[in-house]
């Protein structure tokens, strides 16, 4: 077994969890397409490969050989540093987010998450603010109204949104007492009590973040700033080649990392049903080694991790390719006036129920 110091470990799950976050968000885009043709019953990608799995690499191919387009009065560096921008805080906010429990090989232990900090959340909520300058940053930088109109509007949504979203969260935050996202999932995984996932004590602050996701990931119904019947294309109206790319990469990437902070914090994250039943019977009834038995169990929970990740996903492509947006004036009535209101009530009957000693 190679000795690698922790540093060289956490190094390779770094630059395995970005690389996952891009393979995902690359096959989201041909996962869409499939998507919206079977919602529309009509015939999607089926000419790049058998049953048309190489289309992501045909769109890569076009995006990286289409010219390179630069509007006439366009400031050029930060009409560049837009998109890149957008992209890189949408890949740094899943480091913190734990997609399993520790492995051990040999006298090697490590955390299948990029890296581990106590505020965790904080983080989340820090990197995915600042993914709104790349949009702002790319529609002022374009020299198009149209542009800045929907980068203004991104702007003021994710505002908008992200005060629910936030309030939402104090609700699991006074349930767990830590901004750690490892804990709060470990929380979640007392033997026996499986089915108090926080969704089960956590509902309606569950929607409420539900929603935000959908408008601070820019998505259907929320996807004003884009809106092309009124702005044409919105802040990547001027955008061609990869920078448009780096755009639309950018909002799988946020849907992924939108689906799986709420895997952890409402539905157990890493934990599945029975898991400590299985270990146990793995140790007591096959005579495995407990080391060897938990690490089974942190792959069945990793893979289970990915697939409510991936039921999120599907979801949030089910729901773009069936309701219309809203009007803009809309979208912020249910941000200001619902929304934001809702969330104070669940923070007020969480603090209840806490004092009440009915969830602890």
């Amino acid at each position: 077994m190679i000795e690698l110091p922790t540093l060289g470990w956490q190094s390779i799950v770094i630059l395995v969890v970005f690389g996952v976050s891009l393979l995902i968000a690359t096959y989201c885009t041909y996962a869409e397409r499939v998507i919206a043709a079977f919602l529309q019953d009509r015939v999607g990608p089926d000419r790049a490969g058998p049953f048309g799995l190489l289309q992501p690499l045909a769109d890569a191919v076009k995006l990286f050989t289409k010219e390179e387009f630069f509007p006439a009065g366009a400031n050029r560096a930060l009409f560049v540093l837009g998109p890149c921008l957008a992209m890189i805080t949408a890949l740094m906010s899943s480091a913190v987010i734990p997609f399993g429990n520790v492995i051990q090989f040999g006298t090697n232990v490590f955390n299948l998450q990029g890296i581990e900090v106590n505020i965790g959340m904080l983080w989340v909520f820090g990197i995915v603010s600042l993914g709104v300058y790349g949009v702002m940053i790319g529609g002022w930088a374009s020299n198009n109204k149209f542009s800045l109109l929907g980068a203004i509007r991104a702007g003021s949504q994710n505002i908008s949104y992200e005060l629910a979203m936030g309030m939402a969260l104090i609700a699991v935050l006074m349930i767990s007492g830590t901004l750690s996202l490892r804990e709060i999932t470990l929380q979640q995984s007392v033997a026996g009590e499986w089915h108090f996932w926080n969704i089960v004590k956590q509902p309606l602050g569950f929607i409420i973040f539900l929603v935000c996701a959908f408008a601070e990931t820019n998505r259907t119904p929320f996807d004003l700033p884009e809106c092309e019947t009124e702005l044409v294309g919105g802040y990547h109206t001027e955008y061609s080649s990869m920078k448009m790319g780096l755009y639309l990469f950018a909002e799988y990437v946020n849907v992924f990392v939108a689906s799986a902070v709420m895997s952890v914090l409402y539905f157990g994250g890493f934990n599945f049903p029975f898991q400590y039943e299985l270990r146990d019977w793995f140790v007591n009834s096959q005579g495995w080694e407990l080391t060897s038995a938990q690490n089974l169990i942190s792959i069945v929970g990793l893979l289970g991790l990915f697939g409510k990740i991936f039921a999120f996903i599907f979801f949030f492509m089910w729901v773009r390719w069936t309701l219309p947006r809203f009007r803009y004036d809309q979208l912020m009535r249910l941000g200001w006036t619902i929304l934001i209101p809702l969330a104070i009530f669940n923070i007020l009957l969480t603090g209840g129920l806490i004092l009440g000693g009915i969830i602890k």
